[in-house]
């Protein structure tokens, strides 16, 4: 009994420290979007290492555990035999000449171990495990489609960065019902940030949005608007907006389209601007005014070859009469509506 508590308790050491290296590769996880490669042997066969006496302990349990639909998973997923590197290539080459759909399936399944060991890193950030192995696998299936296995590189050693993508994507895009993270510079805030702020202030140094943008390799205005994204909670605008009242925030928020009086004064603008523009087509002759008439104020303007072959001459001198004629509407407008240079 003793011995098998200190196992659990090397276990749980192994776990802890499990955490603090995932939290340090955040960062290149985030700016992944074409899955790196990782060339190294010894690391390739260090990232497909599973523990099996690890996961027999957390299967074991009496009847009185409730079920664990976890534990159910890894049970299923351990049926499938892992590959050894020879079987891997073999496979992904039958996959890539022949499209074996029966070599991509032991590819899949041969991994799924892979994917829980992934998800559990992220465990913390998300309420239901069984969901981030969801995304994961959709990350290994699209890793099996890109494999290249003329590149001398396991598949786990490629496969992981598809699966971590994945699983990072899903909780940037489910952290909250608004999205915090939708460029790349925001999905690397998003995991960075707030360490990026813990370890200036160990550093003595205040953390501010210039410094942090500077180390992160981000602008400065996205540094401050993620950290208002994530410092503030969401609030719903049909919430009220004082306890034992029924004014709600929508009531008290500005509306985007204009008052009465202002959208009646744009017509009226807009009506005066026309009338003004065909007065001024009334002034034009011969190739000024078929250029203004098809070119301007067409519905669906001629092009500047089709002018030329009507008046045989090229397209370059139908778009130096066009400029013409646009050089004196401006200055005519300008005339007859002193109040429309700001538009201009």
């Amino acid at each position: 009994m003793a011995d098998r508590r200190k196992d659990q308790d090397a276990l749980d050491a192994d776990e802890v420290a499990d955490d603090e290296v995932g939290d340090d590769d955040e960062s290149a996880e985030a700016e992944a979007i074409e899955p790196e490669v990782v060339e190294d042997e010894a690391a390739a066969t260090q990232v497909f290492e599973y523990d099996e006496e690890d996961e027999a302990e957390e299967a074991s349990g009496s009847s009185l555990v409730p079920f664990d639909p976890l534990q159910r998973y890894m049970a299923e997923a351990r049926r499938y035999p892992l590959l050894s590197r020879e079987e891997e290539r073999e496979l992904a080459i039958r996959l890539v000449e022949q499209g074996d759909v029966d070599a991509a399936y032991r590819l899949v399944t041969a991994n799924l171990r892979l994917v829980v060991m992934v998800a559990r890193e992220y465990a913390k950030a998300s309420r239901n495990l069984l969901d981030l192995v969801q995304e994961g696998n959709i990350g290994l299936m699209e890793a099996v489609k890109r494999f290249d296995p003329y590149r001398g590189v396991r598949f786990p050693s490629y496969a992981v960065w598809w699966i971590r993508a994945y699983i990072i994507r899903y909780l940037i895009n489910n952290w909250r019902m608004v999205k915090v993270g939708t460029t790349q510079a925001q999905r690397k805030l998003f995991f960075n940030l707030q360490k990026e702020k813990e370890r200036l202030e160990r550093e003595g140094i205040f953390p501010e949005p210039r410094l942090i943008a500077e180390r992160l390799d981000v602008k400065e205005r996205e540094v401050i608007e993620m950290d208002q994204r994530l410092s503030a909670r969401d609030l719903s605008v049909d919430a009220p907006s004082r306890q034992d009242e029924d004014a709600t925030l929508l009531d008290v928020l500005p509306s985007r389209s204009s008052d009465t009086e202002g959208q009646v004064a744009d017509a009226e603008f807009q009506a005066r601007v026309g009338a003004v523009i065909r007065e001024f087509g009334t002034t034009l002759k011969g190739k000024e005014a078929r250029i203004f008439e098809s070119r301007l104020v067409a519905p669906e303007a001629l092009t500047l070859q089709e002018i030329g072959d009507e008046y045989k001459i090229s397209r370059e001198r139908v778009r130096q009469i066009e400029s013409r004629v646009k050089k004196k509407l401006k200055a005519y407008l300008l005339k007859q509506l002193g109040d429309i240079e700001e538009v201009l």
